[in-house]
């Protein structure tokens, strides 16, 4: 009898040994990929829809993820393009009527405390946990892991867009020996990348005075949409703050805001006619063109000024680098760049396919699939594993391709997190409106007067203590602030 029940009781541990074996997603060697790609299987013959930033970001799920998707697990993706704009309103509207059409999402992180508030985004952590994500999640540049991917200590996105500012300049021009002698003649000091906005000014002016009209010292997107960036960053690099931490009333008209402003809008001086309507496009064929000797963007212009990837048709519009193995790569004055949107990728708290929707973007984000995608000259997907910035192939694609890679490594230690405060989209938009005055010309102080108080009427509406709190948890993270 008893060796009846060891038996029985060796055969029972086997059966369950096995079980909990079956159990798991797949083997422990596997790579992050891997699990998630067995694991999707079971889904083959579905369809999921994931909500990306149209145009050519959407080139990444149309062209190449969602296809290898597809032959990988059997799962079909359909890409739902929305303009920039419209992301997050469109996402609400989705999830407030209910209709389970939206099943992965990419969602700007500054938006993701007021999608959580409304409880449009799923709760990642026991997802996270099921298919033994969290180690690779680890190795995200830390910026962008610990300001970027929870709320209230949850997951709720996968950071999946090394977005900051770069200054790009002239190599040719700067390390002229004429051009050298001329200008530490004027300033005083060595010319090189500037590391103060004044800097950039005297660095800008004598540039444009020595060139123009065949080249300005600078140029750079100016509209209402990228000027609230622009604004954000210097502002805090002058040492501004927000606001108040402790009444929440607006602190952006306060003397270093109007700095900024005057600043900014005094730098037009040095740089082409016209710059202040100018958008991405119009900087990057000025840049390309050898119009400008500097400019400040994300870091797709770096890639295709050095010529990268720019024959692919997808990529026709941009103009032929002049400039190729001409530019250098540094921090914008200060070295605090602003992270200027970026995308993380999340799961709809709507979606009727959550689990096939959490895989897929398991596979999108993990270590091997993302380094493939990162250097897909289209996509305008940015580093932003510590992988990314030392992978072999990365680093041969063009001559300068180290110094590229290095700064948007330093980059992501340094950069400014975009401001994240509960129904952000209204306070951004009081600011937006404020660019177009600045550009008209009226008075500084009296346009941040009127931003201000129009931040706190609406700090009023949503709740001071609300606000406070929201506010209070990102002015809390790493990079809200420069380092003291």
């Amino acid at each position: 009898m008893k060796l009846m029940r060891f038996a029985s009781t060796l055969g029972l541990s086997v059966a369950l040994l096995a079980g909990l074996v079956s159990a798991m997603p797949t083997a422990k060697a596997q790579s992050a990929a891997e699990r998630a790609v067995e694991a999707a299987k079971q889904f083959a013959g579905t369809e999921i829809s994931i909500v990306w930033e149209a145009g050519l970001q959407s080139l990444d799920p149309l062209n190449f993820s969602g296809p290898k998707w597809e032959e990988l697990t059997g799962i079909r993706v359909k890409v739902i393009e929305v303009p920039t704009a419209e992301m997050f309103t469109k996402i609400l509207q989705e999830h407030r009527a209910g209709t389970g059409a939206y099943d992965a999402l990419n969602v700007i992180p500054s938006w993701m405390p007021d999608l959580v508030n409304a409880g449009a985004l799923e709760v990642l952590d026991p997802y996270v946990d099921k298919y033994a994500f969290r180690d690779e999640l680890q190795k995200i540049a830390p910026t962008y892991r610990d300001n970027q991917m929870t709320v209230d200590g949850k997951i709720y996105g996968f950071p999946d867009d090394g977005d900051l500012f770069v200054l790009y300049y002239r190599k040719d021009l700067f390390e002229d020996p004429e051009n050298q002698a001329a200008f530490k003649a004027k300033y005083g000091y060595d010319l090189g990348p500037p590391e103060t906005w004044q800097a950039y000014a005297d660095i800008g002016t004598f540039f444009t005075e020595k060139y123009a009209p065949d080249l300005y010292g600078a140029g750079q997107f100016r509209g209402p949409a990228y000027g609230i960036w622009l604004f954000e960053e210097r502002f805090r690099v002058e040492g501004g703050r927000f606001f108040d931490p402790e009444t929440m009333k607006a602190r952006i008209n306060d003397e270093i805001g109007v700095k900024v402003y005057e600043g900014m809008r005094n730098d037009n001086s040095f740089m082409p006619p016209g710059v202040e309507s100018w958008g991405f496009v119009e900087a990057l064929s000025a840049f390309l063109s050898g119009d400008i000797a500097m400019t400040i963007s994300w870091p797709p212009f770096g890639r295709w000024a050095a010529g990268y990837g720019v024959d692919d048709e997808a990529l026709s519009w941009v103009p032929k680098s002049t400039i190729a193995g001409k530019v250098g790569y540094a921090l914008p004055p200060g070295g605090t760049p602003q992270l200027a949107a970026g995308f993380s990728l999340s799961v709809s708290s709507s979606s009727r396919n959550k689990e096939a929707a959490y895989l897929f973007i398991q596979w999108l984000n993990s270590e091997e699939t993302s380094l493939q995608r990162v250097q897909l000259p289209y996509a305008l997907r940015d580093p932003f594993r510590e992988s990314h910035f030392t992978d072999a192939d990365y680093l041969s694609r063009w001559p300068d391709a180290p110094a590229y890679l290095s700064t948007l490594r330093r980059g992501a230690d340094t950069g400014l997190l975009d401001l994240s405060i509960l129904q952000i989209d209204k306070y951004e938009e009081a600011l937006r409106q404020s660019v177009t005055r600045l550009w008209a010309g009226e008075d500084a102080k009296t346009i941040l007067d009127d931003v201000a108080a129009q931040w706190d009427a609406l700090t009023e509406r949503i709740g001071v203590d609300k606000q406070k709190a929201a506010y209070a948890d990102w002015a809390g993270k790493p990079n809200a602030y420069p380092a003291q």
